[in-house]
């Protein structure tokens, strides 16, 4: 019983950031083949160019958690999308919002991306979360306001967004304790 008590206090405080990759830590023309493996075709880009704006937004937040809702964890794995991160953004997650043992990858492909990551707030039950993506097709109506959208050329480096961020975070009352 104290378990249970535990888990429900737990979520109680947590805070999240659901964070796609592409069009969000850098250029959304991100493509793999064989002989390159992930690259980004846009010229004067590179991958996670701008990861460490991220780092920098959240440095204030201890208390706040990534899950990856990239399709990188689907298309390679968890450990693989993690590492690409800095080690200060790595640290802070705590999941993914596909679990390969867990769902059918068919069923979790035909789902929309707000679908897959209010699949996984109601399995994580966080006090408050917010999602940085760019895509926003289908999401479902009652959970648009914790996205933020960004650009696809422009993901984080988006000084709007990086505003945005900035004051959903402040909101989340679980960052004092």
């Amino acid at each position: 019983m104290d378990n249970i008590l535990n888990a429900a206090d737990e979520s109680s405080k947590l805070c999240l950031v659901y964070l796609d990759f592409d069009g969000v830590c850098h250029d959304d023309s991100v493509y793999w083949s064989k002989k390159a493996g992930i690259h980004i075709r846009t010229p004067g880009r590179i991958l996670f160019e701008w990861a460490p704006i991220l780092v920098q937004l959240l440095a204030p937040h201890p208390n706040v958690k990534i899950v990856l809702s990239t399709s990188w964890v689907r298309v390679r794995d968890f450990d693989f999308a993690k590492s690409k991160l800095p080690p200060t953004l790595q640290a802070r997650v705590i999941g993914a919002t596909y679990h390969a043992r867990e769902m059918q990858k068919w069923e979790f492909d035909n789902m929309s991306r707000g679908a897959q990551i209010f699949a996984d707030v109601q399995r994580r039950r966080p006090a408050y979360w917010l999602a940085i993506d760019n895509d926003d097709k289908f999401w479902p109506a009652h959970c648009r306001d914790n996205l933020i959208k960004t650009q696809d050329e422009l993901g984080l480096s988006d000084t709007e967004v990086q505003a945005s961020i900035r004051a959903r975070l402040a909101s989340f009352a679980c960052l004092d304790s």
